[in-house]
């Protein structure tokens, strides 16, 4: 299912389809991709089968969210080439079970499609639509030294707040964050 378009790109739901499947395990294999996500649980997947199991989990962190909230594919228009990754949803806090009122906008691309602008397009259009829906600030939390997706957040026009360690179990964090008004 689409859940925005763009210029270029189609954001929509991840599938069980074996292309998804095989995209999903390409990109969240790679150490290049995953050594900035963290100590995220079954990162990287080892084996093709995992990623059904990275689905169902996103499928499980998403169900109460009546779409609003979600991860999903980042799908190039004119090809179909799925390039990566977009998500919005509730920050996880210190107690990485408890979601904070914080909502995040994050990114995953595939190393074949960095360097294009997708992320930046892809997460505008999630904000954008989030803050259509209300919401008075929208943050994206990078590891330090990751400096392209800190360059992808100032492009979003998102301030750079500092490290914070209010989510994510207090792991340290680059901390930017969009508010309506600078919106």
């Amino acid at each position: 299912m689409t859940v925005l378009t763009t210029d270029r790109l189609l954001i929509r739901d991840w599938t069980a389809a074996p292309d998804d499947l095989a995209r999903i395990y390409d990109i969240y294999s790679r150490t290049e991709v995953v050594r900035w996500l963290g100590a995220a649980p079954g990162l990287p997947l080892t084996e093709p089968a995992r990623a059904a199991d990275r689905l169902a989990l996103w499928r499980a962190r998403h169900a109460d969210h009546a779409g609003r909230y979600g991860t999903w594919a980042i799908e190039l228009r004119e090809t179909g080439v799925v390039v990566g990754t977009v998500l919005l949803k509730p920050l996880p806090g210190r107690d990485e079970g408890v979601p904070t009122d914080d909502i995040e906008v994050g990114w995953h691309l595939h190393p074949d499609s960095w360097g294009h602008g997708y992320a930046t397009e892809a997460a505008r259009a999630v904000v954008a639509r989030e803050m259509a829906a209300g919401t008075r600030e929208v943050w994206a939390v990078v590891s330090p030294g990751n400096t392209a997706s800190m360059a992808v957040a100032r492009r979003l026009g998102m301030a750079h707040v500092g490290r914070r360690t209010d989510w994510y179990g207090g792991e340290e964090l680059e901390a930017f964050v969009l508010r309506a008004e600078d919106a």
